[in-house]
């Protein structure tokens, strides 16, 4: 109630504008929304062992990347509906290519740092998860939100860090957390952008022995993707299905 409220108090007082291009109106207007709904499989310059099948719904680039900088860093909660929807559409994506698309999903969210947290004074990725369980039960997709990794020691800030500096950094940070499993569910790992894979195949690792033998492996969904750069006389190859890319990872290089 509190941040239903203080939500209505910010509309009085301030000018609502859209998040992605700064026109006067909606939360995310529909040009910059309709960025998120491309989803496509990610594709880092150079896939880690371990990366996960990982579909993000739009490319993190043009207006979306201040519409999740503005819900991440800047205290634009009322962004946690649009975004959590275009997670759920990735999810319902990456979901789509197993060998049972009609199982259960439970979605994963990688834990924030402590000091994170403490900057923000909320968990973000936490918040996009719980929206996109209620986007996907909405659309008839049995699907939960399960707090199963937690965060131990500390991780520097990765801005900056080479793609090995990033898995370096994380290596040992993340651990799993005591949970049940309903049978059959596909564990998908969520968090808001995947730029060189490291947090996602960190998380996929600790996750992979929940995974049930025989079974679909650890996946993984995000609301953008860093673009991949394109050299220069190509043009960027056409979206591939979540399928494509369950049993391997592709042209990745």
């Amino acid at each position: 109630m509190r941040t239903g409220l203080a939500a209505a108090l910010a509309d009085l007082l301030l000018p609502r504008v859209c998040a992605g291009c700064g026109v006067p109106g909606a939360v995310l207007c529909r040009p910059c929304a309709s960025s998120l709904a491309v989803p496509h499989l990610a594709q880092p310059r150079r896939f880690p062992a371990g990366f996960p099948p990982t579909v993000a719904a739009g490319r993190y680039a043009g207006p979306v990347r201040p519409a999740v900088n503005a819900f991440k860093e800047h205290g634009r909660a009322e962004l946690a509906r649009p975004l959590g929807a275009a997670l759920a559409l990735a999810v319902a994506a990456v979901r789509s290519g197993l060998d049972d698309p009609g199982a259960p999903v439970l979605l994963v969210p990688v834990p924030s740092s402590a000091a994170a947290l403490r900057a923000r004074g909320r968990d973000h990725v936490r918040e996009l998860a719980a929206r996109a369980a209620t986007e996907l039960r909405a659309a008839g997709v049995p699907a939960s939100v399960a707090r199963l990794l937690r965060r131990v020691g500390r991780a520097r800030d990765s801005a900056g860090l080479t793609a090995a500096e990033r898995r370096a950094n994380l290596a040992g940070t993340l651990r799993l957390r005591p949970g049940a499993l309903p049978p059959g569910a596909a564990l998908v790992v969520v968090d808001d952008v995947v730029t060189s894979g490291a947090t996602l195949t960190a998380a996929a690792g600790v996750l992979a022995p929940l995974a049930a033998p025989g079974g679909p492996p650890v996946l993984a969904a995000v609301v953008a993707a860093t673009p991949r750069r394109t050299p220069r006389g190509t043009s960027p190859g056409k979206p591939h299905r979540a399928r494509d890319r369950l049993s391997g990872q592709g042209g990745g290089d």
